[in-house]
């Protein structure tokens, strides 16, 4: 008899494209290792309404468009009406740049533009920018929420822990609590692109971000939550059981009972058309130009063993929370070579 689905088996929960590796920042964690130019490989116009089309075919709702910067491609526009109309969420993450405009966002709002992520990386402006290696960065950063929230565009930032900047969570928080944002969506770094193992925060060091984000989301007027970090997962359902709301940890903190991660719940499509796991697990899989992306994230061997907690090696496969958390298969494969192995960022012990 062939096993019950699970949540996320037939359809992501989100998709991520790529829509251009160019941009005029140069970040020293980049995931995309991104240049200033425009590769003429990029998926055209009229193959990114093909991908929308089978995205939304597929029984997905939400898609980001991210980068490099999105603000790059002259058809950015174009597709966030054209998802829309076909009745998609459309999410924007551009770089904090002169390009993002008053006119631009305004269009954008008025073609359905679902939500727009910035990137905030420091309290301070030198921090930030030095982070983001263009001067400006920081005040741009916050003209564009500014600019946003007056146009009634929904906004969530995007923060990088690294040890840079580990000791700012609280001031950040603080700094960002008067702006209207919806969500803070905090990243804990994987090394692929520019970022190196030397940039990766220890276990402990991640324990205590978690706990300390924990803290904060408690009282804080917008939703927080992780990237690459599922574990956070984890320690709210822990600190639920301490205070004796939940008996049990199959869920229980107002989110999906199996956590969102890469391949599960996850397909991020680069700009050139490859369907991989996630942006931070740059394994192709197929390439949207000739597969389905839907047959991709179903059928496909790397997918499926993706959403399959026991197929996981080491702590993490015998960890009682591998189906809420699972630990980051990204970071699991960037550093120690095998997706299925144990997150190196994790310092819980499971229960024998």
């Amino acid at each position: 008899m062939r096993p019950a689905k699970a949540l996320f088996d037939d359809a992501p929960f989100m998709v991520f494209w790529e829509m251009t590796q160019a941009c005029d920042l140069a970040c020293r964690h980049c995931r995309a290792c991104a240049v200033p130019e425009s590769s003429p490989l990029e998926l055209r116009t009229d193959e990114a309404e093909r991908l929308f089309a089978e995205i939304r075919e597929m029984g997905t709702s939400l898609i980001v468009l991210t980068g490099g910067d999105p603000a790059k491609r002259k058809d950015l526009v174009h597709m966030v009406r054209y998802g829309t109309e076909l009745g998609l969420r459309v999410a924007l993450t551009p770089s904090a740049t002169p390009l993002v405009t008053k006119e631009l966002l305004t269009s954008l709002r008025d073609a359905g533009l679902a939500r727009l992520a910035v990137s905030l990386d420091g309290v301070s402006p030198a921090a930030h920018d030095d982070f983001r290696r263009v001067i400006g960065s920081h005040r741009r950063t916050f003209e564009i929420l500014e600019t946003a929230k007056a146009l009634g565009i929904t906004t969530q930032i995007n923060t990088t822990v690294t040890r840079f900047n580990v000791t700012d969570l609280e001031p950040m928080a603080a700094r960002i609590a008067p702006l209207g944002i919806e969500l803070w969506s905090v990243f804990l770094v994987v090394p692929t692109g520019r970022a190196t193992e030397a940039d990766v925060l220890d276990p402990d060091e991640v324990e205590s971000v978690l706990e300390r984000l924990a803290v904060l989301a408690e009282s804080a007027p917008f939703d927080v939550k992780t990237t690459a970090a599922p574990h956070f997962r984890r320690v709210l359902l822990q600190r639920k059981v301490k205070r004796s709301e939940i008996t049990g940890i199959a869920d229980g903190i107002g989110r999906a009972p199996r956590g969102v991660n890469d391949g599960q719940g996850i397909v991020f499509v680069s700009h050139q058309g490859d369907i991989m796991p996630s942006g931070f697990l740059p394994i192709p899989c197929g390439n949207v130009r000739t597969n389905h992306i839907r047959d991709i994230y179903r059928d496909h061997s790397v997918f499926r063993a993706l959403r399959d907690p026991d197929a996981l090696l080491g702590k993490c496969g015998d960890c009682e929370f591998r189906k809420v958390c699972g630990g980051s298969r990204a970071r699991a494969h960037a550093m120690e070579g095998d997706f299925r192995a144990s997150d190196p960022a994790c310092a819980y012990q499971p229960r024998s």
